[in-house]
């Protein structure tokens, strides 16, 4: 059965995108799209010759609706930040775009993925106007967050972040929020591990917080580690996993943020962002939440 991904944006984060797939055989066909047709193409050809490194697939670049027969479809168009400037500085410039890539969505039997920032509200703009569920409209949200949340505990414990529970939650940006009430490490409360500093929490959260901004002001782009979180995320729906990921999409009244994108640790299936997973916050924890989805609703109206 041939398992077809398209990516539309194929500047430094959709080609990360498309290598960490290949390396993951999470498809046998990648399709690559972007408004510099030259450029896809180069970036198709570039990867077709490495065909003897990655499991079998098929690359090639296509026009726009070609996309549209697709298993899933990554969006990594649009500009990136710049150092001056937060995620939702990028909101005007990329909500144009998405609004027109939503509006030629309609009918779309995919997945989406939204990568490009602000990746919230962008998620939530893409939902409305191409009238998928909101299920299937999924943001990567705060998983990379999480990512840099894990790593970083783990090196302060000196334990593979793999081994560390822990998640960020609510925007991708300034407002997120960092779950130290329900981090856990083996199994352990992390407030619990002998050596753990409380007073190092803050400092932690705003390392996490400021990652991004700090790797764009080097290099100009965050791209590697985006792209290994996008490959994670669509393996996990297309095999139909069931794993549990901060993912962000329009939540439902039960998750007690109706109507606003936003992320939460969410289980994903063939069926996309299924189901918010239940968490008891932390008193604090529930009020920077409340927070960060006013600042997002906020954001979402600016540009209505």
């Amino acid at each position: 059965m041939t398992l077809s991904i398209g990516i539309l944006g194929t500047g430094r984060v959709g080609t990360s995108i498309a290598i960490s797939l290949l390396h993951g055989g999470v498809a046998n066909s990648l399709l690559l799209s972007d408004l510099r047709a030259d450029v896809a193409e180069g970036e198709a050809m570039d990867l077709v010759q490495g065909a003897a490194f990655y499991p079998t697939a098929s690359i090639r670049a296509v026009p726009f609706d070609a996309l549209l027969a697709t298993d899933a479809l990554v969006l990594s168009a649009g500009r990136n930040g710049k150092p001056s400037e937060s995620r939702l500085d990028l909101l005007r410039d990329n909500a144009r775009v998405m609004s027109d890539i939503g509006d030629r969505l309609r009918g779309y039997r995919g997945l989406v993925v939204v990568v490009s920032n602000p990746v919230d509200v962008l998620t939530q703009i893409v939902m409305e106007r191409s009238g998928l569920p909101a299920a299937r409209v999924i943001g990567t949200g705060t998983m990379l967050d999480t990512a840099r949340l894990r790593q970083a505990i783990g090196e302060e414990l000196r334990v593979d972040p793999r081994s560390v529970h822990a998640h960020v939650v609510g925007e991708h940006g300034d407002s997120e929020v960092v779950l130290w009430s329900s981090a856990q490490v083996g199994g352990l409360a992390l407030r619990e591990w002998r050596g753990w500093r409380r007073d190092r929490e803050a400092e932690i959260a705003e390392h996490v917080r400021r990652a991004g901004y700090e790797i764009i002001k080097r290099k100009g782009a965050t791209n590697h580690a985006i792209g290994l979180v996008t490959a994670s995320l669509l393996r996990s729906m297309l095999r139909n996993e069931r794993c549990v990921q901060t993912v962000s999409r329009v939540q439902v009244v039960s998750s007690g943020f109706d109507g606003v994108a936003l992320s939460l640790p969410t289980i994903l299936d063939v069926g996309g962002a299924v189901t918010a997973v239940p968490i008891v916050f932390a008193p604090e924890e529930q009020e920077a939440l409340e927070r960060s989805a006013d600042v997002l609703r906020s954001a979402r109206r600016s540009v209505m």
